[in-house]
């Protein structure tokens, strides 16, 4: 009996643990860090930027699903106008972060069609190859593709960076014409 006691604690306070110490799990439910979601699936904290963030989302869905294919299920993406708001989800100094096919949380510097975009590539390979899949596949394949296909404008990158696009942009050459999901299911 004692031992279904504590059994049933742990499962009451496993998930609440989860939400307070691993801070990308809240993007399951973005309103507990402030957030509203006037839609359901893009989420913001900063109602008078709703325009911007719509646009930015709806440019970019359309974008990468001309570019790859539908998405299985329309990602959510929370826009974070403030830092305070990108660190809640565990954010850091990047401009923006992709958690599996979960969502994505858009930090205030990465507000740009481009940034959007690669996110949402890294939302569509999570989905496509499964989350455990897209989280080991080699960064080459993964970043470099979302730099390449995002149409990013910038001509140098930081490295690594620099080198995973060039190397996915070879890699993409020389794989011909067949498709690009099979393509990188293959790669070892």
């Amino acid at each position: 009996m004692k031992a279904l006691k504590s059994i049933l604690i742990f499962s009451l306070l496993l998930p609440a643990g989860a939400f307070a110490v691993v801070k990308p799990v809240r993007i399951l439910i973005p309103q507990i860090n402030g957030v509203t979601c006037p839609e359901n699936n893009l989420c913001i904290d900063d109602e008078k930027r709703l325009n911007e963030a719509k646009t930015l989302y709806t440019d970019a869905l359309k974008f990468v699903q001309d570019k790859l294919g539908a998405f299985d299920t329309a990602p959510r993406v929370v826009f974070c106008s403030s830092q305070k708001c990108f660190n809640e989800f565990g954010g850091g100094k990047r401009s923006a972060v992709t958690i599996g096919s979960f969502g994505v949380v858009i930090a205030p510097k990465g507000w740009e069609y481009y940034c959007v975009r690669h996110e949402l590539i890294h939302h569509w390979q999570a989905e496509k190859l499964g989350n455990f899949k897209f989280w080991r596949e080699p960064d080459w394949l993964t970043e470099g593709m979302a730099y390449s296909l995002s149409g990013d404008p910038r001509k140098f990158l930081d490295q690594p960076f620099q080198d995973y696009r060039s190397r996915f942009n070879e890699w993409n050459r020389a794989r011909g014409a067949g498709d690009l999901l099979t393509a990188m299911k293959a790669v070892q």
